[in-house]
């Protein structure tokens, strides 16, 4: 089966976390076919966690379509946080950013 397209997938993401009470934008749109996709949590107070794609050697055969994901960054200022993220984007243009603001810290994503 093959991965879904970046656009569905974030489509999907937001729909789950704004049905569980999160407020969820898109702060940057990457390539809607086949964009990486980095996701901040903003959990209220002051502290962001980043989360990216996990590693290839991640990848779980029985769930070929599923996208994984590792934490990059714990509880960190907004400044590191949007310094981690022009990291990402000097090194791919083509990303997508999602920033979650949810008081319990969640990120609605399948880490590992």
């Amino acid at each position: 089966m093959p991965r879904l397209r970046s656009d569905f997938w974030v489509a999907v993401l937001r729909r789950r976390a704004e049905a569980a009470g999160a407020y969820v934008s898109i702060a940057r749109r990457g390539a809607e076919e086949a964009g990486a996709i980095f996701v901040s949590v903003d959990r209220r107070d002051g502290r962001f966690d980043l989360y990216g794609p996990a590693p290839q050697m991640a990848f779980d055969e029985a769930r070929p379509s599923d996208r994984l994901f590792t934490q990059v960054a714990h509880a960190v200022t907004d400044e590191e946080l949007r310094f981690r993220i022009e990291r990402e984007l000097r090194f791919d243009p083509d990303v997508w950013v999602i920033d979650i603001e949810d008081r319990q810290g969640r990120s609605f994503l399948d880490v590992i």
